[in-house]
This record gives structure tokens, sequence and C-alpha cells, in this order.
């Protein structure tokens, strides 16, 4: 068989061929935009100042075994951490709210990777401390930059970031322990956006910079189950969204592969490749 003129080995060769180019191609131009890219570190550095939920009984701890110079002659240093899995800037898995849901471990790592967009409603969340994020917010950035890509991450920035690791600032009380839950106040994802957004926008993950992917008042965290049943896995406490435009981001977000873990310590990098 011959096509415009060419034997059927010699066609697959020349298909080949403009696909190796193509591919080359795109190859050079992905990992030049990644050269050329401004890396941002999106987490706090974990540490004695380290923010948990009130009722956490331990904080981050970070114990010397051995530090200093060795009776040989040369300088050697270990320690020891002990941390919640979930407080600082970390990662809920699916399992944290969801039976079925995916671990730490099984994370497919497309969905801790790849096109993220942030959304800025810290105007109205600083105007009111118990705001939710409705749908609303979502389709208003999407007038202005387009519909949000398919597979994309979304950052909600709510400016509460700036008040990180004030923890009265932050949280909404100074108060630790089981009488802290009632008076905390700070902003989440109104639990319908949450599920509309898993449904009609397809997120691989969602993220903000305030302590819950719910807002504070929150008795069921209704949001973390939406997103969760669909095998969304969450950010929370995300540093430096303020130094990020609003689209034209890529993520990478590792936490700690912890076996069974329903979250843990999370480093959240974006590069800026427009």
């Amino acid at each position: 068989m011959k096509i415009f003129g060419l034997t059927f080995s010699q066609t697959t060769l020349v298909a080949v061929s403009i696909l190796t180019v193509e591919v080359s191609c795109t190859s050079k131009e992905y990992s030049s935009g990644f050269i050329a890219a401004e890396w941002i570190d999106l987490t706090y550095t974990f540490d004695s100042t380290t923010l948990y939920w009130p009722n956490n009984l331990d904080g981050f701890q970070h114990r010397v075994d051995a530090e200093g110079l060795t009776d040989l002659g040369y300088y050697y240093s270990s320690y020891t951490i002990l941390t919640p899995e979930h407080g600082g800037t970390h990662l809920d898995a699916p399992i944290h709210f969801y039976e079925k849901g995916e671990t730490v471990d099984q994370l497919p790592l497309g969905k801790l990777t790849g096109e993220a967009v942030v959304i800025d409603v810290s105007t109205q969340a600083l105007e009111d401390r118990d705001y939710l994020i409705d749908s609303a917010a979502v389709l208003i950035w999407e007038a202005e930059h387009g519909k949000i890509p398919d597979q994309a991450m979304i950052l909600f920035r709510t400016g509460y970031g700036k008040f990180y690791p004030d923890r009265e600032a932050y949280f909404g009380t100074a108060k630790t322990g089981a009488e802290a839950i009632p008076e905390l106040h700070f902003p989440g994802i109104q639990p319908e956006t949450a599920t509309w957004l898993a449904k009609n926008r397809n997120v691989k993950a969602v993220g903000l910079d305030t302590p819950s992917l719910d807002y504070g008042q929150s008795k069921n965290f209704a949001a973390h189950q939406a997103l969760m049943e669909n095998q969304i896995p969450g950010f929370e406490n995300v540093a430096n969204l303020d130094l990020l435009p609003a689209k034209g981001i890529y993520v990478v977000a590792l936490p700690m592969k912890i076996k069974g873990g329903s979250g843990g310590p999370l480093r959240i990098i974006a590069a800026v490749i427009d």
C-alpha cells in the first residue's frame, strides 16, 4: 500500500520523525520555561512557632541527639523531629474525611504537581472573619482570566497569611485546647462550592492560606467531606500566596510520605512560568 507515493513503512517513518521533532520542540519549550521560571516557596518553616489545631496536645519538636565535634575531630549533627500530621503547611489526604479515601502514600504524583490558579478573595475575607468562599468568586475570576483548566489546582488567597504565626490573629482566638474550638473565626470554603469545584471544574487539589479548608465555625467540616469524597487532597496554611499571579503557575506539593497517613508536613513550591 502506498500513501502519497510512499510505502507504508516509509509513511510510518515520516510520521514518527515528525512526532519526534514535535515532542522534542515541546520538551525544549517546556524545559526552557522552567529554567527561566521564578520559584516561590509556599511553605512556612517548621519550628517552635508552627501553628497546630488548638486541641492538638503536641506541637513541633526538634530534639538534639548529637551536635558538635566528635572524638575524631569532625563535626556531626543529628536530630529527632516530632509533629502531628496536621499543622503548619500541610496536606490533607482524602482519607482524612473519607473512609475509602487515598492515604498520603497512595496519592499519585499527578495530584500533587501541575498547573494552578490563584483566586484572590482577600478583600471580602479580611472584612469578615467568617467569610465563606462561594462559586461566585470563582466565576468572577473566570470572567477575567478564562475558565479554570481541567485538572488544575486552585489556591484561594484570603489574606490571612499575613497573620501567621500570630495565633490570635490567625485563628481568631489565642486560646488552646477544647475551649478554643467555639471561638475559632477564619474564612473557608463554602461546602456547596467544594462540591461544585469537584463536579463542574474537575479540580485535582485545593489549597488556601488559612488553618482549614472549612471556616472556623464549621461543626461538620462539610467542605472537607465534599472534596475528600472525590479523592481531592487539600493544602492548608499555604504561605506567600500574595507573591503569585492569578495564573501561569506550576505547583509542586510533596508531603512527607507517611504510610497510611491522613496528612503530613508539606513542602509546596510554585514556579511562575508566564
